[in-house]
């Protein structure tokens, strides 16, 4: 009986390395994408940005859940890099911040050439890796980001940023965030607005990936609605395996299919198990459950690896993602799928952004309006003389009051 067992032991270890192997191989040739790292925030926190500190070196760098050395060990060969400022920021120092982060990214690219390579299309991703660097993109959490403002949108798009997440965790004044699914928040937009629209028309114009991580129910049916391309969700699990509004639930994933989307699942406990603790097999558990429910191409991983506090048993850095994939190949999951989860779904929605751009088309133009915005900390600026603009109630009143006085009317 102790041999018997000693023998199944030794068969599950040598099927353990085997499906250990065999995910190293395939990632040799298909690298991860991940959707999602807030590592430029670690490094705002941890050294205010400053990364010619000796404790900021990339190659050594402690207490992180990234850096050089784990990405290699992780086959990480492409990364949307989050340039993330907090809620608190919206109506104040949004876009100066957001600048910033954007160039922390492109400082990365510069002071670690051999690891690190700034793209912008999905070309530049298949360059880096045959190269063998990590394709480094830009993406934008939050559309607080751009201070409600199409020209902000259209600039950071020149500078890089390859996707927009149409909120965080705070309503923008055009499109609703998750804790409205909550009650946390009240729904301002019912969704979008028409001001969102315009944000989402653009987007596709530009080749901006729409991002619908954080928003609400509402909005992410919005959006995938308009959208003339497909959208991601660069870091969100699935509802019906915890039911946290962080998450995406069976209809919207179904909304997912029928639009060609992607839904790159975040490794955070929290929207994995809905508790502090999770393991490994509860994130393959979400990767199973999105690939049944929307398909083998709708899969991929946004791990917001230094974002989030509690990460699952097996899955505690980047170096980690080959422990997934040989689960994922112990689950039968064939090598076609297996590649499309790692990168060749993502690359496949970046193209058909791409493909769907029109930078012939005249740019969306007209603003927001100004009573949509909160004026205490901006100046106004072209409201009062433009032409067509929306004005408030009270002073449409008024400027009808005048015209009917003049006609003897009143």
């Amino acid at each position: 009986m102790g041999t018997s067992w000693w023998l199944w032991a030794l068969v599950a270890v040598c099927t353990g390395d085997q499906f250990r192997d065999e995910a190293e191989r395939i990632m040799r040739g298909t690298p991860v994408i991940d959707g999602h790292n807030d590592l430029p925030w670690r490094l705002l926190t941890m050294f205010n940005n400053q990364l010619q500190s000796e404790r900021a070196n990339l190659t050594s760098l402690a207490n992180t859940h990234t850096n050089i050395p784990k990405l290699r060990a992780g086959f990480v060969g492409g990364q949307f890099w989050s340039a993330y400022t907090p809620c608190d920021t919206q109506n104040k120092d949004a876009v100066k911040r957001t600048l910033e982060q954007i160039d922390v990214i492109q400082r990365m690219c510069q002071m670690y050439p051999e690891t690190f390579v700034c793209v912008t299309n999905s070309a530049g991703i298949r360059q880096a890796f045959r190269e063998g660097r990590v394709a480094s993109l830009v993406g934008v959490e939050g559309g607080h980001s751009i201070d409600s403002s199409l020209g902000v949108l259209r600039t950071l798009h020149r500078l890089g940023m390859r996707y927009l997440t149409l909120t965080h965790s705070c309503n923008t004044p055009w499109a609703d965030n998750w804790l409205v699914d909550t009650g946390e928040d009240k729904a301002e937009s019912q969704g979008l607005s028409r001001f969102g629209e315009s944000v989402v028309k653009e987007m596709n114009r530009l080749g901006v990936i729409i991002d619908l991580a954080h928003v609400s129910v509402a909005t992410m049916k919005a959006a995938l609605r308009l959208s003339t391309a497909p959208v991601i969700f660069s870091h969100s699990s699935a509802y019906s395996l915890c039911q946290h509004r962080r998450n995406v639930p069976d209809d919207v994933l179904r909304l997912v299919n029928q639009t060609g989307s992607l839904v790159m699942v975040n490794f955070y406990n929290d929207y994995v198990s809905c508790r502090q603790e999770a393991t490994l097999s509860q994130v393959a558990d979400h990767l199973d459950h999105i690939k049944k429910v929307a398909g083998a191409g709708a899969v991929g991983f946004g791990g917001d690896f230094d974002g989030v506090s509690r990460l699952p048993v097996g899955l505690e850095d980047v170096s980690k993602y080959p422990d997934l994939v040989a689960e994922l190949l112990r689950r039968r999951w064939t090598e076609a799928e297996v590649r499309g989860a790692l990168a060749n779904n993502l690359l496949r929605v970046f193209e058909a952004v791409e493909q769907v751009s029109d930078h012939t088309q005249s740019p969306e133009e007209e603003p927001i309006p100004a009573d949509q915005l909160q004026a205490s900390c901006r100046t106004m600026y072209g409201y009062s003389e433009a032409p067509s603009l929306h004005r408030q109630p009270g002073a449409l009143l008024a400027s009808l009051t005048t015209v009917l006085l003049g006609l003897g009317l009143l």
